[in-house]
């Protein structure tokens, strides 16, 4: 296959003047950063409309493209999506992962155990290959600056007009202080002067760049008294450990800082291993207002519903299962298993499809 790199501001000022032309004679062809360029897409359309035979065109980028109007209009029907998130650890380990279908069989098991200062190293590490590659904490965090300050650039320019781009930045910090958290965008906005109108705009915008997810809650008709509001969760632990300045020895010291990376980390695992299946799952958050809540809620396209819990500690209690008690109790016979994950190398189970089970089952 040719490839072309919008990238390139040769090819780039070519795609822009001709689209048509740009496009015109291509048969298999790989076009990288094609938010660059949204006009392409028209061109790309009129050819695929002539030449229906699949896999002419592999369109990459760093944006979501259906999140732009004219792409979900012009190529609705016409091409596939394969989202791409940074690395699993089970990519990076070489191991192929069953956590989801073990979860979906009640049928937990622990994988070979990455506990304590193992474990908060691999989490601090996050997922980017680019940042891997780097051997030291440091020079990690100077990767990661380095990329926000592109994505600011470039990336938020090609997808959207915005007026204060010079906050975007301030505002992904911000915004990493909330990681796990229920959203309240008029909160995280007051801090740089933004109305949560604005901040919500915004934060869609990072969404979009897949650096954050907003995960809905979980309902049910038969619980009255649930919270409404949604969650944010960095797709990266790694780049939300460096917004945060957070190391090794500030995780020792602080297990609370921790626990809010821990559950970024995870859900971003839970994340990636969906993505790579047949499977397709909705994910969402439960909390009531007694505070009991369930951290990922995954349903399956049968309605059947997996609930985890994170705890960033080597013990599980009673009490850690109380959120997941009353979601199994809303969902009946739905309710397939719930699971803590915790720092620990034991599968315990704390009674009828509940368990406490290891973080390295992810990698299982």
């Amino acid at each position: 296959m040719e490839y072309y790199t919008l990238d390139n501001a040769t090819t780039l000022d070519a795609a822009r003047q001709d689209p048509v032309g740009f496009v015109r004679g291509m048969d298999r062809a790989i076009i990288d950063e094609i938010q660059r360029v949204p006009e392409l897409l028209l061109a790309i359309k009129e050819s695929v409309d002539t030449d229906q035979r699949p896999g002419r065109f592999l369109l990459t980028g760093s944006a979501n493209l259906m999140t732009l109007p004219r792409v979900a209009d012009s190529l609705a029907g016409r091409m596939e999506v394969v989202r791409l998130l940074p690395l699993a650890q089970s990519e990076i380990r070489t191991a192929r992962s069953s956590f989801l279908r073990d979860a979906f069989q009640n049928e937990a098991k622990a994988g070979k155990p990455i506990v304590g200062d193992d474990l908060m190293a691999a989490v601090l590490a996050g997922g980017y290959p680019e940042a891997l590659g780097r051997k030291t904490l440091s020079r990690r965090q100077d990767w990661y600056a380095d990329y926000v300050q592109a994505i600011v650039q470039r990336d938020v320019r090609d997808v959207a007009q915005i007026e204060q781009i010079a906050q975007m930045p301030r505002l992904l910090r911000i915004l990493a202080e909330h990681s796990g958290q229920l959203v309240n965008y008029s909160g995280i906005g007051a801090a740089i002067g933004m109305n949560h109108i604005t901040t919500q705009k915004y934060v869609g915008i990072f969404e979009s760049l897949f650096l954050v997810r907003t995960v809905q809650p979980w309902f049910s008709n038969k619980l009255k008294r649930l919270t409404k509001t949604p969650k944010v969760h960095f797709l990266d632990s790694g780049l939300l450990a460096s917004l945060r300045d957070l190391s090794l020895d500030r995780l020792r010291d602080d297990r609370g800082q921790f626990g809010a990376l821990l559950e970024t980390f995870v859900f971003s695992e839970i994340l990636k291993l969906a993505s790579s299946g047949h499977t397709r799952f909705e994910f969402s958050h439960f909390r009531d207002k007694q505070q009991n809540e369930v951290d990922v809620v995954i349903e399956d396209r049968k309605g059947r519903i997996v609930g985890i819990k994170i705890k960033a500690a080597a013990s599980v209690s009673n009490s850690d299962f109380s959120g997941l008690r009353i979601l199994a109790q809303a969902c009946g016979e739905r309710f397939v298993s719930g699971i803590v994950l915790y720092d620990h190398d034991k599968v315990i189970p704390f009674g009828e499809r509940l368990s406490a089970v290891p973080i390295s089952a992810l990698w299982h």
